[in-house]
């Protein structure tokens, strides 16, 4: 009876893999924080050592790009945290912030940021964060159905 729904308690009992996946997420998920503020805060001094192109980027970047990479960020931040709490929110916040990250996947193809000097290692770190973005929501939306989430 440890995996069933009863009617004192309506939510299946957690699996351990929901504190790992939840863990490790929210791990991965606080270093593209990390990341973001890091590239937020960017000093004079470490725009100077970027070359022209890569620094007339990083200067260049609107507003709605820097919106849509935050909610992609701190909105898969808040979802691990949902995980791991075992709220249903999770999945649609995950889905939420894929959709933004797919968004600055697309100015960034937009701009030719994968040309700019270290443009490869970038694509290849997208795409890596695009695939355990997209298995975090797939991973919260299975739970959410197996009645985990609620």
């Amino acid at each position: 009876m440890s995996d069933t729904m009863t009617s004192e308690n309506p939510r299946r009992k957690t699996p351990w893999h929901l504190w790992a996946v939840g863990g490790v997420g929210l791990l991965w998920n606080l270093l593209g924080g990390f990341n973001y503020y890091a590239t937020q805060t960017l000093s004079a001094d470490t725009l100077a050592g970027f070359d022209d192109e890569t620094r007339a980027y990083f200067e260049n970047i609107p507003a709605w790009f820097d919106a849509a990479w935050a909610i992609a960020v701190w909105g898969a931040v808040v979802a691990c945290l949902l995980l791991l709490l075992r709220k249903a929110w999770a999945a649609p916040l995950f889905l939420g912030s894929l959709l933004a990250q797919l968004v600055c996947v697309a100015y960034a193809i937009s701009q030719n940021a994968y040309s700019l000097p270290d443009g490869t290692t970038t694509m290849i770190i997208t795409s890596v964060v695009f695939v355990i973005a997209l298995g975090l929501w797939l991973y919260a939306r299975a739970m959410k159905d197996r009645g985990v989430l609620n």
